[in-house]
């Protein structure tokens, strides 16, 4: 994981951006810079949204780490001249999907290449873009080295046979994966329903190309069901995140009467977003969606509402 993510060596500067009570920062932002012999910055100040470039200036940081969140909010609140990133060799992003204008947008302004993880406390990061593996916009990466993942038919979950690439499904670490937990303290039937042959079946859905880059599709209990189709809602914002004057964007369902839900969009505008940015948005799902993924209704508000960390909370959208 050091070398197929962060490239991090011995006497690097890690600052992370999340607090320690989340296994991504813990582990990212704490001691894997220690395994590896490198200094572990923690901020225990104000929460300061714009704080992070100063102390990567004044610390001389190599690695910054965020969520998603924080990286849109320096670009959207910060000043990208003021700022001396000239130490970082990387920056470092997990916990949510990375929309594909997000990552554009920070590695054209600032120059400094931005790196996606998928990870889950069960194992830690697995998958990865980094030094030695190009990043593909919309996929997080491909296994680390030394890693074997599958997507696995959620309907047959015992057949241990991968499906094909292209095909969508649970994805699934391989068993003898050394990252990999023991179990559930004191759970045994939520172990059992995991640990399934040789493999830990994941609650993500993913599919992987034919050259073993992942494209995730979000949770299975965040995927949803519109005019009888299953939709992932990463993917309908990752395509309405490159709409001019969207500076964030969250999906999710709404129950419109009779068992009939439809996709609507929350939508937070950027400062100079155009008077129609409706139109925009719908304009932009008709371009890049299929006819039953497009939103239905489109919401303008002034944020998403997040957890401490700065995940979004889809079920809290109203």
């Amino acid at each position: 994981m050091y070398r197929g993510w962060y490239g991090l060596d011995e006497g690097d500067v890690v600052l992370h951006a999340g607090a320690l009570n989340w296994t991504y920062t813990l582990g990212v932002g704490l001691t894997d810079p220690w395994a590896g012999a490198a200094t572990a910055i923690v901020h225990d100040g104000p929460r300061d949204g714009l704080i992070w470039p100063r102390i990567i200036h004044a610390h001389r940081a190599t690695h910054f780490a965020a969520v998603p969140g924080v990286f849109r909010h320096l670009l959207r609140h910060g000043d990208p001249g003021e700022w001396d990133l000239s130490s970082l060799r990387a920056a470092l992003v997990a916990g949510e999907a990375l929309p594909s204008a997000l990552w554009r947008e920070w590695t054209e302004t600032t120059g400094v290449p931005l790196y996606e993880s998928l990870g889950m406390s069960e194992i830690s990061t697995f998958v990865s873009t980094g030094p030695g593996v190009p990043v593909r916009p919309g996929s997080p990466g491909r296994a680390q080295p030394g890693r074997r993942i599958a997507v696995l038919d959620p309907d047959r979950l015992d057949d241990p046979s991968p499906l094909a690439p292209g095909e969508p499904g649970r994805l699934a670490v391989h068993r003898d994966d050394p990252g990999l937990m023991l179990g559930y303290w004191e759970r045994p039937e939520e172990t059992a329903e995991v640990m399934r042959g040789e493999w830990f079946v994941t609650s993500d859905l993913a599919e992987l190309d034919a050259d073993g880059y992942l494209t995730h599709l979000g949770r299975s209990d965040d995927v949803m069901t519109a005019m009888g189709y299953r939709v992932a809602p990463v993917e309908v914002e990752d395509a309405l995140a490159g709409a001019r004057g969207v500076a964030e964007v969250a999906v999710t369902t709404l129950d419109v009467g009779d068992g009939l839900h439809l996709i609507a969009a929350w939508v937070v505008p950027t400062a100079d977003a155009p008077d129609d940015l409706t139109e925009r948005v719908l304009a932009r799902a008709a371009e890049e969606l299929a006819p039953y993924k497009r939103p239905r209704e489109i919401r303008v508000v002034d944020a998403l509402p997040r957890t401490a960390n700065g995940k979004v909370v889809r079920r809290d959208l109203t």
